[in-house]
């Protein structure tokens, strides 16, 4: 099993479906990859020799920001639009969509499951 940027990387699926795997990393990127590296589009990664998993690796620690370091500046990000009190950061903080969603219905997965309000009935 190929493991890549601290990611174990499935070895009976096609190098480009497997490099989605690691956090960061998405079809466009993967095909990117495997075509400046030369390798073929529908090869598997159990086909890859040592010396091919190897430049995968350098290629990703080179040209990439992915996994913990992706992770972690996303949530300074976040944590920073917090600590300024803009209204995006706001909206992190009370857990209610950021981009403009409504929220009268709908919203369920920010503002979790519904709580019944005391006293209403019609």
């Amino acid at each position: 099993m190929a493991r890549i940027a601290g990611v174990n990387i499935p070895t009976n699926k096609r190098v480009i479906i497997a490099l989605t795997y690691i956090h960061g990393i998405g079809r466009t990127k993967a095909v990117e990859i495997a075509t400046k590296l030369g390798i073929d589009h529908s090869r598997r990664v159990q086909d890859l020799s040592d010396a091919e998993v190897l430049q995968i690796r350098e290629t990703i620690d080179a040209g990439y920001t992915v996994e913990g370091d992706l992770r972690r500046n996303t949530s300074m990000n976040i944590k920073r639009l917090m600590d300024l009190a803009c209204y995006r950061g706001l909206r992190h903080r009370k857990g209610l969509p950021v981009r403009g969603q409504r929220t009268h219905t709908n919203a369920r997965t920010r503002k979790g499951k519904s709580k019944a309000i005391a006293g209403k009935k019609k």
